[in-house]
């Protein structure tokens, strides 16, 4: 059963934005995760959504996404992230 990160991001800046996809993109793969989406362009059809960038990254397991999650390299990507947007996240099993 494969995991999801799911996440919801409102910027302070296009330039943390573009920041925290580039240091995103170059670790994802090592830890054996795909973006499913990353994406600006979406349009909000029930509730009050309001992300400025909607991610979904799947990992063939919740243990490997953990890993991701809790690893260094991430810590120090995420504290960029939560310093630079207000943002929501959830991990989730399933196919």
């Amino acid at each position: 059963m494969g995991a999801y990160f799911v996440l919801q991001i409102d910027w302070k800046s296009d330039e943390a934005k573009r920041e925290y996809v580039r240091r995103l993109s170059n670790m994802i793969e090592e830890h054996g995760g795909d973006f499913i989406i990353a994406s600006s362009d979406f349009r909000v059809v029930e509730g009050e959504w309001k992300p400025g960038l909607l991610i979904v990254i799947k990992f063939p397991t919740m243990k490997q996404l953990s890993a991701w999650y809790d690893s260094p390299e991430y810590r120090s990507i995420r504290e960029f992230r939560l310093d630079n947007s207000r943002s929501d996240a959830v991990i989730v099993e399933g196919d």
